[in-house]
């Protein structure tokens, strides 16, 4: 995602003069607007409007929601929506306002009375987004809390609602529409970042279903006992069998259900460790993740659900009894306050962006090691669980991906070597096959020289997969035009590489990969341009966290069903043991979505 360096405001005469004649509503008066013009923080954005004449209700009025909708209505009603914007700085390089992550609100970045910091800055190293006009001094914020503060807060209201969902990623919305499917209306859905989505909105890869229409229709043979034992294998047999079976299962019908809904993923790829070609994506091969999280964002706001940015969860409530009856949140403006809800659904992610909880549940994992995980990832609602009795299963499992794009935080999907991208080292030799697991293959790539590998491959898998448009766009793919120039302008040793992949191309043609069985080997690397993307492990999935049962619910550590708590995706454990095959996890989210969705409907209707 790119975001926002302000330049001077352009405002035409008549909407000043209208903005300014709004000022004098009621809701601030000329003594606070005076205040403010003579406190440092008139330095900041409403500064920079006030001291072209707008006043405070020029932009919000006197209470501010917490997910700040009505100021970012102004905000648009000035200056555009973000693709008018994105078409006003398309010379910047990265643009700012050209986002990955969909629609995202102005004040994700820009803030009126504190230094603005660039959203972009959590994730990616940008030189040019590093400082704001409006924000000098400004420090990245910290998402790692104490939560154990609020073990006694007092809440200023209390709301009630049917269901309550925590997290904004694939696995939480799809638990709203399957309640509100259900007979479920009053829902309340709370993110605490500034924008939905979670981790599923940087999901490149795909979804992994067996025994679908898409795989058919390619002549794909496939079904969910072989998903099954592919799954069980890749998790080292560590996985529970009971949610492993669920998810092979149940992977037809959740393809179904989006596409029902309107979410079709047609594309078929084939992912590492995966028997058949099963990880299935939007036509044309886009990334899974925004697709989906555009899809459920719209489909949020057809519905009216209540979904409330910048709120976090710091406690759930529990009656004498042991209950879940409710959670208290942390609200940007509101502050404290607690919903009273049926049933809660926890959908709040792993814990990849917490590095000190990873130093403390994996030391073995050096503290210089990169995350792909949005900053949210901090593992607020297993730990809030676990105060309230909540049992977790596979803690220690931390799975690292093999392929983060050097230079960025961007996941390089499976996509790419399943589409025939070689893997070499600095040396230009292959060391693995490019099919293996995900664990196997970051060891692997851990050991080559500088810990870090390149995935090769030519023109024709470019113009394949349009998952390799981040690396280009970023400027972090190398090119030659042959196979000697990319080795030179790679770093990579020439001679090594041509004879590499000349010998790659004899296996491709015979269908075997005597060296290291590569599963399937067809494509040939032998059409120019030649490109090179240097990719190193970083921290990606967490395969641990809460236990659950088949109908989602969270279990304490009794073996017993907490009544009224559910959880579905990476907060959970249990279904991949110790290691996630690429495609599981999207199709975990839609799954164990549903399921969750469904059980506690079922709860608030009884």
């Amino acid at each position: 995602m790119s975001k926002f360096k302000i330049k001077t405001l352009v405002l035409s005469l008549p909407l000043l003069a209208a903005l300014s004649t709004a000022a004098f509503a009621a809701g601030f008066s000329d003594a606070q607007t005076k205040t403010f013009a003579a406190s440092p923080k008139s330095d900041y954005l409403a500064g920079t409007h006030q001291k072209m004449g707008l006043q405070c209700v020029s932009c919000h009025p006197s209470e501010v929601t917490d997910g700040e909708k009505e100021i970012n209505q102004k905000c648009t009603s000035c200056h555009g929506d973000l693709d008018a914007l994105a078409t006003k700085t398309q010379s910047q390089n990265p643009n700012p306002h050209k986002s990955h992550l969909g629609k995202i609100q102005c004040t994700a970045c820009h803030s009126g009375h504190e230094p603005s910091v660039a959203y972009c800055t959590n994730c990616h190293d940008f030189p040019s987004m590093k400082t704001m006009k409006q924000g000098k001094g400004a420090n990245q914020p910290n998402f790692k809390e104490d939560l154990a503060k609020y073990d006694n807060a007092a809440p200023t209201k209390v709301e009630k609602t049917q269901l309550l969902v925590v997290g904004s990623g694939a696995a939480g919305f799809v638990a709203a529409m399957t309640a509100r499917d259900a007979g479920i209306k009053d829902i309340i859905m709370i993110e605490k970042m500034a924008i939905p989505g979670g981790n599923s909105q940087l999901a490149a890869g795909g979804m992994n279903a067996a025994g679908t229409k898409f795989q058919k229709e390619k002549g794909i043979e496939d079904n969910p006992e072989l998903m099954f034992k592919d799954t069980m294998k890749g998790g080292k047999n560590a996985s529970n069998p009971d949610l492993a079976k669920i998810l092979a299962e149940q992977s037809n019908a959740s393809i179904e259900w989006l596409a029902q809904k309107g979410a079709v993923l047609s594309n078929v790829g084939r992912g590492g460790g995966s028997s058949a070609a099963r990880m299935h994506g939007p036509a044309g091969g886009a990334f899974v993740g925004p697709y989906l999280s555009k899809f459920f964002r719209d489909k949020a706001e057809e519905t009216g659900l209540d979904l409330r940015l910048n709120s976090k969860l710091v406690k759930l409530i529990t009656d004498k009894s042991g209950n879940v009856v409710g959670a208290l949140v942390k609200g940007k403006h509101s502050g404290i306050y607690r919903i009273d809800a049926k049933a809660v659904i926890l959908a709040t992610g792993g814990i990849g962006a917490n590095a000190d909880l990873v130093q403390a549940l994996r030391s073995d994992i050096s503290k210089d090691i990169k995350t792909s995980n949005q900053p949210g990832s901090q593992g607020d609602g297993m730990l809030l669980a676990q105060k309230i009795g909540a049992d977790v299963v596979d803690v220690k499992e931390i799975q690292l991906n093999p392929t983060l794009l050097v230079g960025s935080p961007v996941i390089v999907s499976e996509i790419v070597r399943g589409a025939g991208a070689v893997f070499v080292n600095k040396e230009g030799k292959r060391f693995i096959s490019e099919l293996t697991t995900r664990d196997v293959t970051s060891a692997a790539v851990s050991k080559q020289t500088g810990g870090v590998a390149y995935e090769i491959f030519d023109q024709g898998i470019r113009d394949k997969v349009k998952q390799l448009g981040a690396a280009f766009e970023l400027g972090l793919a190398k090119e030659g035009n042959s196979l000697a120039e990319l080795a030179k302008n790679t770093g990579i040793n020439p001679d090594n590489l041509v004879k590499t992949i000349e010998q790659y191309n004899k296996y491709a043609d015979s269908g075997k990969d005597p060296d290291f069985n590569r599963p399937g080997i067809s494509v040939k690397i032998g059409q120019p341009k030649y490109y090179a993307i240097e990719i190193t492990p970083a921290i990606h999935y967490y395969m641990g966290g809460l236990k659950i049962d088949k109908n989602s619910r969270v279990v304490n550590k009794d073996g017993k069903p907490i009544n009224g708590l559910f959880a579905a995706g990476e907060v959970t454990g249990g279904v991949h043991g110790k290691n996630r095959l690429g495609g599981n996890s999207i199709s975990e989210t839609i799954t164990f979505g549903r399921i969750a969705g469904q059980s506690a409907a079922e709860l608030i209707q009884k």
